[in-house]
């Protein structure tokens, strides 16, 4: 395994057993949960939306080790965002883990989000990786439903 690939790793394993922004959020007025059926990943977002401003989102539920980063990378590199940045970096993100993204470039606009890269290998682990995203637009969307991969 090349050194990239190890750090990769060793990030998504830091974030999926010390995931950051875990637990409830009192102040938030924005909820939604999410379900991945084929996985088992279960999601509850709270977001404290100001305006179109992000202030601050915290996650809560159990999924495996993709999952569990994927919500802890997607808290970091979100708060103080507004909806159309966040919504972007959906866009680019998803483009990653579906193999999409050929330039190198491309990547590194990702940050940490990059280190999902390898995903598109494995297609079933895409819902598990873009779990959390549904369930933010599902919550900036202020849906009621829950919010399923399947």
């Amino acid at each position: 395994m090349s050194e990239l690939a190890e750090l990769y790793q060793e990030l998504i394993l830091d974030h999926s057993k010390r995931p950051r922004n875990f637990g409830p959020l009192p102040e938030a007025n924005r909820h939604a949960n999410g379900h991945n059926p084929l996985c088992g990943d279960k999601i509850t977002l709270h977001v404290l939306l100001e305006g179109d401003r992000i202030r601050d989102l915290r996650f809560e539920g159990a999924g495996c080790a993709i999952s569990t980063a994927a919500a802890s990378l997607l808290t970091e590199a979100l708060k103080g965002k507004d909806r159309a940045a966040a919504e972007a970096l959906f866009a680019r993100f998803r483009e990653l883990v579906t193999g999409k993204v050929e330039s190198e470039d491309a990547r590194r606009a990702l940050g940490k989000l990059a280190v999902f890269g390898g995903v598109c290998e494995f297609p079933m682990r895409v819902k598990c990786a873009t779990l959390a995203w549904h369930t933010l637009l599902a919550a900036l969307d202020k849906r009621e439903e829950s919010i399923t991969t399947e």
